[in-house]
């Protein structure tokens, strides 16, 4: 191929999207709606509203503070993307638009509550927009569906004519950062926050404690964070900063300060909370780790009370995350007088020792006035019905949590850190398998679930690409009728609610070029870029058993910077199964065909290219790999298009060299594998 060729070839990585490869929905359909969560009720119009430079936002009935900023933000972010300037303040001239007016009909609680109101009534017709809500998080919620609306027309920026009345399904909509293993600076919070905003999240559990890393300052225990931060911690003053801006935006902030175990950090500065003899260095693997709080001592409840007097009086949510999972009672099977105590109080074994601390922390956490949540083996026979039970297990716990009385969240299917497809996290719900068979009763207990941002393999550079845009079908998951499962829809409607985060400052887009330019020191990066579209991260945890990594592994190398799904390689396998099944028309044919040559053809561009860098060197015999595969699909399309079935041996020893193509190569997974077996199969017939 000439440089053009290429060039031309390179397009379709950006174009493929649009090409026949998407299924056609009739326009101004409810489904077809470019929003993410979908609306509860949908009722289209005709025509559109004009977003233009005339364009003003009017507060009446109840001006809350929150409404106010809100409106302020929504009009930086229509601008942002418009590239139209607007007014914060209605213009007094006569001939200006007070176009969309807000009507609120009263306050919301001073602290963000469970069960709060969020519904909202949006109706747009083609000369104004009205949107109206009993409280302002309704509002809120109503601006960003209005965002997310906007689109370009032949006008200029419009949004369809179309009423919609909304709530959501279920009132526990998270997202879980853990800032523990990597810390995750407020900068990165808070764009975070700005993104759950927008696709109608409301909880962000904050996961601020962890073996690796303890990191809130308390002024009662200052050692906490002197020893046992590595330097990275949230100020109190941070805290509440993150707080604020929060609630601004509907969301509420839920701690977690992970007990008896994953306490490694704690133990630092203060050893004698442990079950151990010490002394307890900050550990720089993951994993489950002997590490524990001593849980027969008095003076560990003493501790415990006076942190979570301190802790409570910052976080100002009802509810409060202790964790409670994965202990491993090494430490305490090791201890004499441990297993003393538990002779003496008839306890059998290292969960009854784990559910009788968990019991007195319960009651210092009420003390405080304050709701306990904890992961699943914070359940027990007696645990009290208001503890909110957070299932990391699945939905069989979480059924079971139902049926005992408690509260329930899911998270379990939600573990954006394991790099599954975003149709993988879509497709489980709070309320199927074992959920579905609970009582109108039980059911009302699942409050919902969070996404689960574990930080073993992310550092702020790469955060967002993990978190965004999968998350966004997380959240439709949560507010949307149970029934919306249409997975080509959400994957049509994720790729244009990724591009519209944009806007909102998150980096999902723009830190997988930025870093594999760093990693190629060439301004010409394109070949490298090619093989980044096909290969993926490893899924759940096969990471770990590829290549060793603490806490202070470098995350910059391809498998950190490439997003957890191939979309080019997701789109490329629609294709194959449509010429495998005969359905495919004669422009798709040509382009699997151009799309193949590229991949065959990319591995000579590369090669002389990656020697250049050690963090790239490893990427060789990857690149060939890739480009072997495609010259065997290649000859598969060939066979296909004249009628030419391959002998079963030559099908056989392709099928062996695309079975030890799949097998990771530095630390990544070719994607094409899957497509190319399908074109092989199919020229054996």
């Amino acid at each position: 191929m000439t440089p053009r060729e290429f060039h031309s070839a390179s397009l379709l990585l950006v174009v493929f999207a649009a090409s026949v490869l998407s299924p056609s929905v009739p326009a101004q359909q409810p489904s077809s709606l470019d929003v993410m969560p979908l609306p509860a009720h949908v009722t289209q119009g005709e025509g559109q509203f004009i977003v233009d430079g005339s364009f003003s936002v009017t507060v009446n009935d109840y001006p809350d503070a929150r409404v106010v900023l809100a409106k302020r933000r929504f009009l930086d972010t229509l601008s942002r993307e418009t590239g139209i300037p607007f007014a914060s303040e209605s213009p007094a001239s006569p001939a200006a638009k007070a176009a969309f007016v807000i009507r609120t009909a009263g306050p919301s609680e001073s602290v963000q509550q469970l069960g709060e109101d969020e519904s909202y009534h949006l109706t747009i017709s083609p000369t104004n927009v009205e949107l109206t809500a009993q409280n302002p998080l309704g509002v809120l919620h109503g601006l960003q569906t209005f965002l997310q609306l906007v689109h370009i027309s032949p006008q200029g920026f419009a949004v369809p004519v179309v009423a919609i009345d909304d709530q959501p399904r279920f009132p526990w909509r998270g997202l879980m950062i853990d800032a523990g293993r990597h810390f995750m600076p407020v900068t990165v919070i808070e764009r975070n926050l700005d993104g759950m905003e927008a696709v109608k999240l409301n909880v962000m559990h904050w996961h601020l404690s962890d073996d690796q890393g303890f990191r809130v300052e308390s002024k009662h225990f200052p050692l906490l964070q002197e020893k046992g931060s590595g330097g990275r911690y949230y100020t109190q003053q941070q805290i509440r900063e993150v707080i604020d801006y929060a609630r601004d935006r509907g969301i509420r902030v839920v701690p977690e300060f992970d007990m008896p175990c994953h306490t490694s950090s704690w133990l630092v500065g203060y050893p004698e909370l442990a079950s151990g003899a010490g002394p307890y260095p900050l550990p720089t693997k993951w994993g489950v780790l002997d590490p524990a709080m001593d849980p027969t001592r008095e003076t560990t409840y003493k501790f415990l009370d006076n942190f979570l007097g301190e802790m409570t009086a910052l976080f100002p949510d009802v509810y409060f995350h202790i964790g409670g999972d994965e202990c491993d009672g090494k430490e305490w099977d090791a201890n004499p007088r441990i297993q003393a105590f538990m002779r003496e109080h008839n306890m059998k074994d290292d969960a009854a020792l784990q559910s009788y601390f968990t019991g007195r922390v319960q009651k210092l956490v009420a003390s405080h006035h304050k709701i306990m949540m904890g992961w699943d083996e914070v359940l027990q026979a007696d645990t009290p019905r208001d503890v909110v039970i957070h299932s990391w297990r699945g939905e069989k716990a979480l059924a079971a949590a139902a049926r005992q009385g408690n509260r329930v969240l899911l998270s379990n299917g939600y573990y954006i850190d394991l790099n599954q497809p975003a149709s993988e996290h879509y497709l489980v719900d709070p309320l199927s398998g074992d959920g579905a068979s609970l009582t109108a009763e039980q059911k009302s207990l699942v409050l919902g679930g969070e996404a689960a941002m574990w930080s073993e393999y992310v550092t702020e550079e790469n955060v967002d690409s993990r978190i965004w845009p999968r998350t966004a079908a997380i959240a439709e998951r949560f507010w949307s009728p149970q029934d919306v499962r249409d997975v080509e829809s959400m994957y049509r409607r994720l790729a244009i609610v990724s591009q519209k985060l944009d806007h909102y400052g998150l980096q999902h887009n723009s830190s997988t070029p930025m870093m594999i330019g760093r990693m190629s020191g060439s301004a010409d990066a394109e070949a490298l870029k090619v093989l980044a579209s096909v290969v993926q991260p490893p899924q759940g945890y096969a990471r770990e058993e590829l290549r060793e990594y603490n806490t202070l592994s470098p995350l910059n190398r391809l498998v950190d910077a490439i997003p957890p799904e191939s979309q080019t390689a997701r789109k490329f396998n629609q294709l194959a199964t449509l010429i495998a099944d005969g359905k495919a028309s004669s422009q798709q044919w040509k382009d699997a065909q151009n799309w193949l040559v590229l991949w065959r053809d990319n591995d000579a561009k590369l090669q002389p290219q990656l020697q250049a860098s050690e963090l790239t060197a490893e990427l060789g015999p990857l690149s060939q790999s890739v480009s072997q595969v495609a010259a065997i699909g290649l000859q598969a399309l060939d066979d296909l298009k004249n009628h030419h079935a391959e002998s079963a041996d030559q099908i056989a020893r392709n099928l062996q060299l695309l079975s030890a193509a799949e097998k990771p190569g530095a630390v990544l997974v070719d994607k094409l594998v899957p497509s190319i077996e399908l074109l092989v199969k199919a020229s054996g017939k």
